[in-house]
């Protein structure tokens, strides 16, 4: 596959035929993810393949808090789990909130689960003492996580970042027996597709990319430039 074709047609896919992912084909998947980028190269990124339908109960249920919260904050009109403001829906509201299947179900219904989680002895978190959320951590992890989307593609698979259980990380590390020095960064159900995407809708690059200041006019080039002027 055309690498340009797989960029732009690897879509989220949280829908799974019955299809079992065998173990050659996800080894040669991550054979090839493997070669993402790593800070200093120190790659401290492990994954844990989890198929062991109980451990997968275990952790779409570990999904469920924080899925209340996002879908109560969604109801209030918020951007849901932002750092900037605190949630509009009580706790009470929060927890009364019903959880839908369609997050919990790619967890319960995947081929395969990876757990990923990453060495935070091994990461140079140069952003952890400005007085916001910390980001560039995640530099050293989901390369290697969107690598692992790209081979899935290539192998006829797919699969989707989820984050839900990471609200709830002490209990996913002593679920699989993870040491504390490890975070978890996401959890990635893959699975064969139910149907084929192979159109993504996404903003065009004028509207997200400026030139030389974050004001600046937009990254257009040729006709696009031209119209604009």
């Amino acid at each position: 596959m055309d690498l340009y074709d797989a960029m732009r047609t690897t879509p989220a896919v949280r829908e799974f035929t019955d299809d079992p992912l065998p173990d050659e084909v996800l080894h040669r998947i991550l054979d090839h993810a493997r070669f993402a980028p790593s800070g200093g190269n120190r790659q401290g990124t492990r994954i844990v393949v989890v198929r062991d339908a109980a451990t997968r109960a275990r952790l779409a249920e570990l999904n469920e808090p924080a899925v209340r919260r996002y879908v109560a904050q969604i109801g209030a009109g918020q951007s849901p789990w932002n750092p900037l403001e605190p949630p509009l829906p009580t706790p009470e509201e929060i927890a009364a909130t019903p959880v839908p299947e369609s997050f919990t179900r790619p967890v319960l219904t995947a081929a395969a689960v990876l757990v990923v989680l990453v060495d935070l002895d091994l990461v140079a978190a140069t952003d952890q003492h400005l007085d916001r959320v910390g980001l560039v951590s995640g530099a050293s992890v989901y390369p290697l996580v969107w690598n692992v989307l790209l081979a899935a593609r290539a192998e006829g698979f797919g699969g989707t970042i989820t984050t839900m259980a990471v609200a709830e990380e002490p209990a996913v590390l002593e679920l699989l027996g993870v040491p504390g020095h490890y975070a978890l960064a996401a959890v990635v159900p893959l699975g064969r597709p139910v149907r084929e995407v192979t159109r993504l809708r996404r903003v065009e690059v004028g509207e997200f990319v400026t030139r030389e200041r974050f004001d600046g006019e937009p990254f257009l080039t040729g006709a696009l430039r031209r119209d604009r002027g």
